[in-house]
């Protein structure tokens, strides 16, 4: 995706300020052909069978690359599919020199609304930061280094110009592999309440909608992982972000306790 009206390059400058498989060979399958079912269908149900399924752990990874230069973005945590909320403790690479060690970043995940902890400079290290996905012009889907699970499922009711890879082993899990791209604009408007938001405003920040993808489904039409591609213009150069969400352990409680009132900083905040 490219940048409208560079507003999106607001979302690579935070992003960046934050710093943040398949083991076995598909087996044979002419692409497209998905046993039992249309590939399209089952991927744009992957939200609704999340939802159902309930709770599980969560990793991320989010790497971004311009001009050369790469960094990596990790978190760990947990997520709450029916009421979309979640936490999340994203680790930061090293400085360029690799001299400094950055403190992991806690990160609530709600409707509407990220809390962030050790923000970064100029917020007191007692104080949350609060923000709303709504106001921001990617969404949030890069803003925070790591892709709200919530809102990488729902992405996919935009999928479009599915095939079905084939099966493969993930974390000793069988699961069938799809490729396509995802409509911004059509998940936007097909999401949950919970992210239309979220979405709706992605799909106004960034100049293209489609965002390539793949995405693994258990047996049980859980997703299991996704990785979604995105790219923006950033001061005449283009970045590239490639989003990865992990999910396992169903089942897991997952608790999140947002901070009271006082303990949300009041402040401005570096970009």
């Amino acid at each position: 995706m490219v940048e409208r009206s560079g507003r999106t390059g607001g979302a690579w400058a935070v992003a960046a300020a934050l710093m943040v498989g398949a083991c076995a060979a598909p087996q044979a399958a002419e692409p497209g052909a998905e046993p039992g079912g249309d590939p399209a269908t089952s991927v744009r149900q992957a939200a609704e069978v999340l939802s159902r399924a309930g709770t599980s752990k969560a990793s991320t990874s989010m790497e971004m690359a311009s001009g050369g230069t790469r960094v990596t973005i990790r978190g760990e945590g947990g997520y709450d599919f029916r009421r979309c909320t979640g936490h999340l403790e994203v680790v930061l690479p090293k400085d360029a020199a690799g001299a400094s060690e950055h403190r992991p970043i806690t990160e609530l995940l709600t409707p509407g609304a990220l809390y962030m902890k050790n923000r970064g400079a100029g917020v007191p290290a007692d104080k949350w930061v609060r923000v709303d996905t709504a106001a921001l012009h990617d969404g949030n889907l890069v803003t925070n280094g790591a892709t709200d699970p919530a809102v990488a499922a729902e992405l996919l009711r935009g999928a479009q110009q599915v095939t079905y890879v084939g099966e493969v082993e993930l974390a000793g899990v069988r699961v069938r592999h799809y490729r396509g791209v995802a409509d911004l604009a059509m998940a936007a408007r097909t999401a949950s309440p919970q992210v239309r938001g979220a979405l709706a405003a992605a799909a106004k920040g960034f100049a293209k909608d489609a965002v390539p993808f793949d995405a693994y489904l258990d047996a049980e039409g859980r997703l299991r992982k996704v990785r979604h591609q995105f790219s923006f213009a950033n001061q005449g150069r283009t970045v590239a972000v490639a989003s990865t969400t992990l999910l396992y352990g169903f089942g897991t409680p997952v608790d999140v306790r947002l901070p009271s009132r006082e303990d949300i900083y009041a402040g401005k905040i570096k970009a």
